[in-house]
């Protein structure tokens, strides 16, 4: 993917290829992204082009399933409207979706408690039982003793810039939430990727949720990390009165996939404030914030 150079005539060229009552929109880049480069499209839409390997199999998981959940979805989510094909000017398959407003929270945090009843909502509107095609995932769909190697990663590159005690107080909320009884109900649709790059804030409230790429079947507590991930101090106890039907076990669950990927954003935090590619210099910030909500509630 590296050697296509993506901009606005490129852009535009595909739409008129293959989409040409659209073509003739206003396009402009939007900043961020991670597997795929979004640009939008008039008021009303955007354009995601892939620009990872794995990009073009998110896309189209979304487009098999997401038109399938968002009605029932409370909030705004990007719908793909159109499917772009691959064709000799763009080797892979993009698409065009609904254009949801707002900032992305790494960009501008949620502010508002309330958020957490709308949070709450949204979850318990997802997460629902998944049909038995659907999607499951290596990484998102397991249990957490599955990923002890990425956790020993992050725990390791967190340690080498912070300090032992909150290092030794992390591994104390995975092991933890490794040694909880792991789900038995039925596997249910997830998001599984609701960290603040993927949901959108505005007037300091969560407004829509972005990114469905690693949707997939599996444990709730996987999504429920989001209570920590996402709202400001003191609204994870608003979140769970609001979710409901929370036992000990699986609040031990979210709270070991909460470090698990507060780690993870502090570790790409880490490599965009050294330059690397692929690193993202607000995810740090956005992922030790969250590590101290996880660290807050644990101790209580």
């Amino acid at each position: 993917m590296d050697e296509i150079a993506v901009d606005e005539a490129l852009v535009r060229g595909m739409l008129r290829e293959q989409h040409p009552d659209l073509a003739e929109l206003a396009i402009r880049e939007v900043v961020g992204g991670w597997d795929n480069q979004m640009w939008r499209l008039g008021s009303e839409y955007a354009v995601r082009i892939p620009r990872t390997p794995r990009a073009p199999s998110l896309l189209e998981k979304e487009l098999r399933w997401l038109p399938l959940l968002a009605d029932r979805l409370p909030l705004p989510t990007p719908v793909p409207l159109r499917a772009g094909h691959a064709s000799g000017l763009f080797p892979k398959p993009w698409h065009v979706v609904r254009w949801v407003e707002g900032e992305p929270a790494d960009r501008s945090p949620i502010e508002r408690v309330e958020s957490a009843e709308v949070l709450a909502g949204f979850l318990k509107a997802l997460h629902v039982a998944a049909p038995a095609d659907a999607p499951v995932s290596p990484e998102r769909s397991v249990g957490l003793s599955e990923l002890v190697d990425g956790f020993e990663h992050g725990l390791r590159e967190f340690g080498d810039h912070g300090e032992p005690a909150v290092a030794g107080a992390v591994r104390a909320v995975w092991d933890a939430g490794v040694a909880a009884p792991g789900w038995e109900g039925p596997l249910v649709w997830l998001h599984t990727d609701l960290h603040p790059a993927n949901v959108l804030v505005t007037g300091g409230s969560l407004s829509g949720v972005i990114d469905f790429g690693d949707l997939c079947a599996g444990d709730p507590a996987t999504d429920l990390a989001a209570a920590w991930l996402l709202l400001p101090e003191g609204a994870a106890g608003r979140f769970f009165e609001s979710y409901g039907a929370v036992d000990d076990a699986m609040m031990r669950r979210a709270l070991a996939w909460a470090a698990y990927r507060a780690l993870g954003l502090i570790s790409i935090g880490l490599a965009g404030d050294r330059g690397r590619r692929g690193g993202k210099p607000t995810w740090g910030p956005a992922g030790r914030a969250a590590l101290t909500r996880v660290l807050a509630h644990a101790a209580h």
